[in-house]
């Protein structure tokens, strides 16, 4: 699959200036993660299992 034919989405964090910015999209069996400064550098690819560890870490890692 094209990293074009993905819905990107940014992250809430991301600084809206330009700065550090992270992007997100889902297919079916991946999860992929690049940097929305360059987006044409592949992306970090994880198992959609793997992502969702990751991101209930890092809900509890904010208090």
């Amino acid at each position: 699959m094209s990293t074009t034919e993905l819905t990107w989405f940014k992250s809430s964090y991301s600084d809206g200036g330009g700065g550090n910015c992270v992007e997100v999209a889902v297919s079916a069996d991946a999860v992929l993660v690049r940097d929305s400064k360059d987006t044409s550098l592949p992306p970090f690819t994880v198992s959609p299992a793997a992502w969702s560890v990751f991101t209930s870490l890092a809900a509890g890692s904010r208090h």
